[in-house]
């Protein structure tokens, strides 16, 4: 594999639709902060979202508690949505893998190719340079949300 594409549409929807737990890596507690708001997002859509950041571990956001790495989450997670540089995105992918995640998803801006042939090659599912938050309204009804 020389680039990457992102799955189509079908791929997407059925990805977000089987997907239950999310751990969403950059987690912030500041409102302004685009991972904030994509937390609340999620977890209003009924995913069970555990938000990942070391400076924020034991503490809640959106009533989620915080853990520092993805390895401290104990259960099964699906996804594992990244809101990190995309240079910091390879050690996250390494450590969804490890963990045994169904997916990673790279957000909107981060984009490391060789990351996601990596978690591709892995067996993961790679979605990047998106935004689930967009997605969601894009390929389902208003009114959707996570069994």
């Amino acid at each position: 594999m020389t680039d990457f594409s992102n799955p189509d549409d079908n791929a997407i929807k059925a990805l977000l639709g089987a997907t239950k737990t999310i751990a969403l890596v950059g987690a912030s507690p500041k409102p302004e902060r685009p991972s904030n708001g994509v937390l609340k997002y999620l977890v209003d859509h009924g995913y069970d979202v555990i938000p990942v950041n070391p400076g924020q571990a034991g503490n809640k956001i959106h009533g989620q508690t915080v853990v520092a790495t993805l390895a401290d989450i104990g259960k099964p997670v699906d996804m594992v949505d990244i809101f990190r540089n995309s240079d910091d995105a390879a050690g996250v992918v390494d450590d969804a893998i490890d963990i045994g995640a169904k997916s990673v998803w790279m957000q909107l801006g981060v984009i490391n190719v060789p990351a996601a042939q990596k978690a591709d090659k892995a067996g993961l599912t790679v979605v990047m340079d998106r935004c689930p938050a967009i997605e969601i309204p894009r390929l389902f009804p208003a009114d959707w949300h996570i069994d």
